[in-house]
């Protein structure tokens, strides 16, 4: 009679879960040869950016002299890569173009309003800098390029997305402010040797005068 009041047994047997895990591997199988696929369609330069700019990046994170002309480089080519992305993916829009440079405008205004970075300074005998260390910019860098190649991605499979207006004006905004950081990074080394040619120039007119 007890046993007749009992819940039946498979009430506290595994659910089977055969399906559900079938269904998974197949999602799985079917990911992974789209993930393959947009791997073998991206070009060859696409790779060789990458690590370029992986190298230039580490580069970048070590603390090292360099020469004026080399100052600019880094920032105008990021500068460059960055509004190639915006225009490669949504043409000469006005929503894109306009929101790039304002993320450019705020961000720039912005971080190169910080002060000097400890150990960066400008010989005026040698016209060098002397530059410290810092991982941004290849986290900079890296953020730039996977976005570039999200995007791309994207617009190559023609999602509908890709004609929103969130859409491009977030993007555009992101890449404006990617460039403006870099911008800045080079308005504060270029103001150090500024700064520093006043303090010699203040010396040799003292020293002119007589004074200590």
């Amino acid at each position: 009679m007890i046993h007749r009041h009992c819940p039946d047994a498979t009430y506290f047997a595994k659910p089977d879960i055969t399906p559900l895990n079938q269904s998974a591997v197949k999602n799985h199988h079917q990911e992974m040869p789209l993930f393959i696929e947009i791997v073998k369609h991206t070009p060859s330069w696409v790779f060789i950016l990458f690590f370029v700019l992986l190298l230039a990046g580490y580069l970048q994170s070590r603390e090292r002299t360099v020469r004026c002309h080399m100052v600019s480089i880094l920032p105008g080519a990021m500068t460059g890569l960055s509004l190639y992305g915006t225009i490669s993916a949504f043409g000469f829009s006005p929503l894109g173009l306009g929101l790039w440079l304002a993320g450019v405008t705020i961000a720039a205004g912005l971080a190169a309003g910080r002060k000097t970075p400890t150990g960066l300074s400008y010989s005026t005998e040698t016209r060098t800098f002397h530059v410290p260390g810092s991982w941004l910019p290849l986290a900079l860098m890296m953020t730039i390029f996977f976005t570039k190649y999200a995007v791309g991605v994207v617009v190559a499979r023609q999602m509908p997305i890709v004609g929103n207006a969130v859409f491009i004006g977030s993007i555009s905004f992101c890449y404006g402010v990617f460039s403006g950081i870099f911008m800045a990074r080079g308005i504060i080394v270029w103001r150090t040797a500024g700064l520093n040619a006043k303090e010699v120039f203040s010396k040799v007119e003292m020293s002119k005068t007589g004074l200590p």
